[in-house]
């Protein structure tokens, strides 16, 4: 299904962030995640890619599993850094003869062996241009949908890391809405203001198309230093650090915190009208199905 029709169901899309598993053990273990959230009827789901395209093929073959042996959309990531103009058309094709129908467009990482990547080589140097050779591609016609494929690209609530300059920032996220961008999915948040104050910006900027809320609960110590460096440089509020330190050591607690606070920003974006919120998983179900139960989450996708 093409993302303009997925904005348009009634209520606010709900969504899942999957990455592409490595080993048989991970996969089992993701598609169980997969099988517990498919009765939540997600409006999609995304599928990471690797640095540098290092998991091309692993994000392929797991997009294709989900259309095949699911009734979810799925949206695989696709990235500048490291790719030739040839190889993003070859991409673009097997999705688009697969039926697949979105693509969410990034700039993408450096590889991890190599992180003083010199990218004077790629063909793309920014997001935007990658938006307009997909925008390029879906008019030529070889997708089976007239549309082409719908394009997301990626937000930034507090901030772009590489771009502190935060004008120059709404300027290059208008520069890749003016090439063809249908929607907007923001990197993970844990202060409303910072999403309601960027969605107000974009309004100001003349950028108005759907933007997806990115929330990933806090669940454990060690998860939460790993979604700083993710996110490089993820801001936790006060309130939600006064919470954990409540919690002290005990995983248990720590956890029910952390579903806790995302549990109440969803409440409190969905009442400010949000367009979606884009969960990101780490392949895991409980603490998304939890946030479901908490807020009856599932009765809007019914």
């Amino acid at each position: 299904m093409h993302i303009q029709d997925i904005i348009k169901q009634d209520g606010p899309s709900l969504s899942f962030e999957f990455f592409p598993p490595r080993t048989k053990e991970a996969s089992d273990a993701l598609y169980e995640t997969i099988a517990e959230l498919e009765p939540y009827k997600p409006s999609f789901v995304s599928v990471t890619y690797g640095a540098g395209g290092t998991t091309r093929d692993l994000t392929h073959d797991l997009v294709l599993r989900i259309k095949e042996t699911t009734a979810i959309p799925p949206v695989p990531h696709l990235t500048c850094i490291g790719h030739t103009k040839a190889e993003i058309e070859s991409i673009l094709i097997r999705y688009a003869e697969a039926g697949v129908s979105n693509i969410l467009a990034l700039r993408g990482d450096p590889p991890r062996d190599n992180p003083n990547y010199d990218r004077s080589g790629d063909d793309f140097k920014f997001a935007a241009d990658l938006v307009a050779f997909i925008k390029k591609f879906n008019e030529s016609g070889r997708h089976p949908d007239p549309r082409g494929f719908g394009i997301g690209v990626a937000g930034f609530p507090e901030g772009h890391p590489a771009t502190p300059n935060r004008m120059l920032e709404m300027e290059h996220l208008k520069a890749k809405v003016d090439a063809g961008a249908d929607y907007i999915c923001t990197q993970l948040f844990f202060d409303n203001h910072d999403f309601l104050d960027y969605r107000e910006r974009c309004e100001i900027e003349g950028i108005h198309i759907p933007i997806l809320a990115g929330i990933m609960p806090v669940t454990s110590t060690k998860g939460m230093k790993r979604m700083a460096e993710l996110a490089e440089g993820a801001r936790y509020p006060a309130k939600l650090l006064r919470a954990l330190q409540r919690a002290g050591d005990n995983p248990e607690s720590v956890e029910r915190v952390g579903i806790h606070y995302a549990a109440q920003q969803c409440a409190e974006l969905l009442d400010a009208d949000v367009a979606g919120i884009h969960f990101y998983t780490l392949n895991k179900s409980k603490a998304t199905r939890e946030i479901y139960a908490s807020l009856g989450l599932s009765q809007l996708q019914s």
